[in-house]
């Protein structure tokens, strides 16, 4: 049955084998290492495998370690226009497979995890393909879209990944394609979009959401990345 949501275990022995079919993989806990299309390496929490149909791959993981895994007839087409094996993905679709274990782990309900399917197919087609981060950029990243309302001074980020600043920026631009300030200005603007459109919470509450405890400030960012004010915007 393809075009299914599943949690899986794999095993320590080296296994190898290809399908008729699209698979992504996602961990949840533990690593699984991977050797597939020119790849070699570990994938981890916070990223994504894209195995193509027909792609012969061989796997090791330990066996408490636990994935999502899309059996898919089609890949999104961000996906599928693109050579990508492994990505890092966003802190709401990593929410959302978080929610797909509880989810599969705890009721059968043919209905919901069609519907959960849809919405992962759709949460899927939305991600940027950053690729595979080196892991002192991926805690950045990490630490970025956790703290995304505090103070995020360069010298501050570049400790968290173990460089100085100089080597931080230099790495940060080259595996994100943004600088970190430009990062940070975009997660920003489009939490604070989010929030103009779905809630009804006053203007100075979601500046204060997105880090800008001076709504002056916010609205002047907010009026040039997006050509309208927050007021114009909001409900």
């Amino acid at each position: 049955m393809l075009n299914t949501l599943s949690i899986r275990s794999y095993s320590r022995y080296r296994l190898g084998h290809s399908h008729l079919f699209h698979q992504l993989v996602l961990p949840l806990r533990g690593v699984i290492n991977i050797d597939i299309g020119g790849f070699t390496g570990k994938v981890t929490p916070g990223e994504c495998v894209v195995i193509r149909k027909a792609n012969v791959h061989h796997f090791t993981a330990d066996v408490e370690a636990r994935f999502v895994v899309a059996d898919m007839n089609e890949l999104p087409e961000n996906l599928s226009s693109s050579n990508t094996v492994v990505f890092s993905v966003s802190q709401p679709l990593l929410r959302f497979i978080n929610f797909i274990e509880a989810q599969l782990e705890h009721q059968v309900n043919e209905e919901l995890e069609h519907i959960s399917y849809l919405m992962f197919f759709e949460l899927m087609s939305k991600q940027t393909l950053f690729k595979q981060l080196n892991h002192r950029i991926r805690e950045a990243v990490e630490f970025i879209e956790s703290h995304i309302t505090e103070e995020l001074p360069i010298c501050k980020l570049a400790s968290i990944s173990c460089l100085s600043p100089t080597q931080f920026k230099k790495l940060f631009k080259e595996q994100v394609g943004f600088t970190a300030s430009q990062y940070v200005t975009k997660l920003r603007m489009e939490k604070a979009q989010a929030l103009l459109i779905h809630t009804d919470y006053p203007l100075q509450v979601v500046a204060e959401q997105v880090g800008y405890t001076d709504f002056t400030a916010f609205s002047r960012r907010f009026s040039q990345y997006f050509g309208l004010s927050p007021s114009k915007v909001s409900h």
